[in-house]
């Protein structure tokens, strides 16, 4: 039997995913299936926190012994890693629990695959270079954005590499997710914009990656590109944040935006979990790695100007953007792509993410080196709609230094 490109669909996912107000009470019932002995990632303003200490107790009551370590730092530092596996190594830990943002989970993951496989940990990555399963992981989000609690991705900050490193297997994927829109209700609004500007990129990128024939699947490949799955999720999730999102962000206490930022972010780690990311990421790893901002800014600084060079390669689905963002319809050709594109820019206005890389800290003599370094990450390069080199790399990046949304290429 044929299977055509247009039918192709791939889906990765936890065992189990819950998904509400309150559920988080869950997670010593869902933990005890996996063992008796916890790690907890987490970081020093969660581990403070009232809600912390309910779920810790929640394990307590279920017969876990806990261990929690909350150094955590953002962005996930190498250095972080080893520290806690060199803490953890021989204290029997049977299942480990991420509870906080994207580098919390991130860790939960790293310590998983440690814990299992040993180190150091810069053996594992690139694509598939995990040999086999790891302990059981659960991942507890608290904010909505990175979607890492049903991917199979791991990001961190090595400080002897020029670019964050990645991990990307299969193995990876948590065996449990609890999202609980509730531990979001506290995230500050500057937060807020930057896990969501990394869940719109997520659902961009995802969705106007590149289509690659079935047979990516037998070659290995942890990201395929876009499919009729990834897209079902991608659409789901960016209808969602056109409405959420700003209200989350001028209104934190709106409880049903921000359920609905979460569940949004989750939907766009689906989408990505298969299809990946690529132009906007590639840039952020250098970019990031200069100005030491949060990786939702800087992607969502890069986006609007990645989306206008992949225009003629993705008119249908920025024109398809439009609609879900309730642009009224046009010819559905080029202009009605550009308002996909505008839509996003307005959103990511709206949120208050810079317009220029130049109010990031980027100085000019920068661009040219995070084009040269961007083009490294080959994964996330060939994994864009349209062919990228470093002088397309270099004129995206200068676009978003000078502001320039004219449709400069």
């Amino acid at each position: 039997m044929t299977i055509t490109t247009a039918s192709f669909g791939v889906q990765r996912s936890p065992r189990t995913v819950v998904f509400g107000a309150g559920q988080r009470s869950l997670l010593g019932r869902h933990a005890a299936e996996y063992g008796r002995k916890a790690l907890v990632c987490t970081d020093e303003r969660l581990a403070a926190s009232a809600e912390f200490t309910e779920l810790i107790n929640d394990l307590k009551d279920h017969g876990i012994g806990v261990s929690v370590w909350s150094d955590t730092a953002p962005e996930l530092p190498a250095s972080d890693i080893d520290a806690c596996y060199n803490a953890m190594r021989y204290a029997g830990i049977e299942v480990v629990i991420g509870i906080g943002g994207g580098s919390c989970l991130d860790l939960g993951k790293a310590l998983a695959l440690l814990l299992s496989h040993g180190g150091p940990i810069d053996r594992y990555y690139g694509e598939n270079a995990v040999p086999g399963p790891v302990l059981p992981i659960i991942a507890v989000p608290t904010t909505g954005g990175t979607g890492s609690e049903v991917t199979p991705v791991c990001v961190l900050s090595d400080s002897r590499r020029e670019l964050k490193a990645g991990i990307s297997s299969a193995y990876l994927v948590p065996s449990v997710a609890i999202c609980d829109p509730e531990l979001t209700y506290t995230c500050p609004p500057a937060l807020t914009a930057s896990a969501g500007a990394d869940a719109v990129s997520h659902l961009v990128e995802s969705f106007t990656a590149i289509q690659r024939p079935p047979t990516a699947v037998g070659e290995g490949r942890v990201f395929i590109g876009k499919n009729v799955i990834s897209d079902s999720y991608a659409r789901w999730g960016l209808g969602l944040l056109a409405r959420a999102l700003p209200e989350a962000f001028e209104h934190p206490d709106d409880r049903q935006a921000r359920s609905d930022v979460m569940l949004a972010a989750n939907a766009g780690g689906y989408a990505l979990g298969v299809a990946g990311t690529a132009a906007a990421h590639a840039l952020q790893y250098p970019l990031g790695a200069l100005t030491h901002t949060a990786h939702g800014v800087g992607v969502g600084v890069l986006l609007p100007y990645v989306m206008r060079y992949n225009a003629p390669a993705r008119v249908a689905e920025f024109a398809e953007i439009a609609t879900i963002f309730g642009v009224p319809a046009s010819d559905g050709g080029q202009a009605q792509a550009l308002a996909g594109i505008e839509a996003v820019e307005r959103l990511l206005d709206r949120i208050g993410i810079p317009p220029t890389l130049k109010e990031l800290g980027l100085t000019e003599d920068q661009l040219s080196y995070v084009a040269s370094m961007g083009l490294k990450s080959a994964r996330l390069v060939d994994n864009n709609p349209r062919p990228l080199d470093t002088e397309a790399l270099y004129a995206i990046t200068r676009a978003a230094y000078a502001g320039d949304r004219s449709n400069p290429f």
